[in-house]
């Protein structure tokens, strides 16, 4: 005997109901509250309230060795001094103004150098190693991205033994070629180009370190461009060249909108591998903004003028960031 089931739906006008009983809803907002409540708890006091501290202290003069009469000693010795730490970073002749914008001037240089460079290694490295076998593309993967799960303490410890004017690996290769030694990360008098030598040699360094991170983001993103476009352009007889500039790198554009914001961003953040190379020298030619706040708050206990400066530098990065996304960004996906 054939029996056929019969479903009931609901009319066309009635929605089903799916609301959660009231005991059920109340247990969700519980552990949404005690799993939320900690997270917030340490953003507002170890991040958005030293935010907050900083903007409030650039309009002050405050230096920690002064007795405030005011919240965090903000007031009395230490004044409300409004915009003038602003106006003296650009206008003002005294030898801490001077040094601040030739920072600056090193920071963006140094970033619209090092940006490009970066995208040049890591995109065409990441299609090479795309390329080879399977057997060993994992080998090259894991050997490019070494580099950047080391310490940056210790990548400038290696990058100062290579460097080094006596005995380093690279003036010892260039006594072997027949060719005079070099202080790399000293010489006052080197450039090329117009860029200091000792700029150039932390752009290598950290080259060194970082294409790694930018390798693996791209490779991950050219293994999610289907396959069927790149078969459909050899279909209509496009070489490996036309692939890249018609296939590749305009279905990578959003990748490379994330990667152009994150190496920016790391740049113009950059501290350790500076101060462990030049300490900002010589004659302050890779003296860059974290730099000269580090050295301004903490070294010469200015943290009113240090707080400008670190205003400065989020305002920068905010600007770039926002540039980047407007020339990059695209509204398509594939």
């Amino acid at each position: 005997m054939n029996s056929t089931a019969v479903i009931n739906y609901p009319p066309a006008d009635k929605k089903p109901n799916y609301k959660v009983k009231g005991g059920a809803l109340r247990y969700q907002r519980r552990f949404a509250t005690i799993t939320i409540t900690p997270i917030m708890i340490y953003m507002i006091f170890f991040a958005l309230f030293p935010i907050l501290m900083v903007v409030v202290m650039s309009f002050f003069d405050y230096t920690p060795i002064r007795q405030g009469s005011g919240f965090m000693g903000l007031g009395g010795d230490n004044p409300f001094i409004g915009f003038e730490n602003y106006k003296n970073l650009l206008f003002s002749s005294n030898t801490a103004a001077s040094i601040f914008r030739k920072a600056f001037v090193t920071t963006i240089i140094f970033t619209v150098l090092y940006v490009p460079l970066n995208l040049t290694v890591t995109l065409p490295l990441a299609i090479l190693v795309e390329s080879v076998h399977d057997k060993v593309k994992g080998l090259f993967r894991t050997i490019y991205f070494m580099p950047a799960i080391s310490s940056t303490v210790v990548v400038g410890l290696i990058w100062g033994i290579i460097y080094a004017p006596q005995g380093g690996l690279l003036n010892l290769l260039m006594h072997g070629l027949g060719l005079p030694s070099r202080a790399w990360l000293t010489d006052p008098r080197a450039f090329v180009f117009g860029i200091p030598v000792p700029l150039i040699a932390i752009m290598i360094a950290l080259l060194w370190q970082e294409f790694g991170y930018n390798l693996v983001i791209f490779i991950s993103a050219l293994q999610g461009i289907p396959q069927e476009f790149r078969d459909a352009a050899r279909v209509d007889g496009a070489n490996s060249w036309h692939e890249f500039w018609k296939i590749t790198l305009p279905l990578l554009q959003p990748t490379l909108l994330l990667v152009c914001v994150l190496s920016v961003i790391s740049t113009l953040q950059q501290f350790v591998i500076f101060q462990l190379l030049t300490h900002g020298g010589p004659n302050y030619e890779t003296y860059n903004l974290v730099l000269d706040l580090y050295e301004s708050a903490f070294r010469y206990q200015s943290m009113g003028w240090g707080a400008a400066i670190s205003m400065v530098l989020f305002a920068l990065t905010g600007i770039v960031t926002a540039v980047q996304f407007r020339l990059l960004r695209v509204k398509w996906e594939y």
